[in-house]
C-alpha cells in the first residue's frame, strides 16, 4: 500500500495490528510506548514522533520504504 499521509500510515497500522490480534495495550506493554501514543498514531495526528511509529511498523511485520519517483 502507497503511505501518501498520516492518516493512511495510520490506518494501515492499525489494519496489520488488528489481524495479527494485538491491543493497542499488547502493544504498549511489549514495547513501552503509550497507549495514548498509539491510539495517536493510528488516528493520524500529525505529531506523532517517527521513531516511535516505525518502531511499531516494524513490530507489526511492516516494512518502511522510500522510494524515488520515476
Amino acid at each position: 500500500m502507497k503511505i501518501t499521509d498520516s492518516k493512511s500510515f495510520g490506518e494501515t497500522v492499525k489494519r496489520r495490528r488488528k489481524k495479527l490480534g494485538y491491543t493497542q495495550k499488547y502493544i504498549s506493554e511489549f514495547t513501552g510506548i503509550s497507549i495514548s501514543f498509539l491510539s495517536d498514531l493510528e488516528n493520524g495526528k500529525k505529531t506523532i514522533e517517527l521513531d516511535k511509529a516505525l518502531a511499531v511498523a516494524n513490530l507489526l511485520g511492516l516494512d518502511v520504504e522510500l522510494n524515488e519517483r520515476g
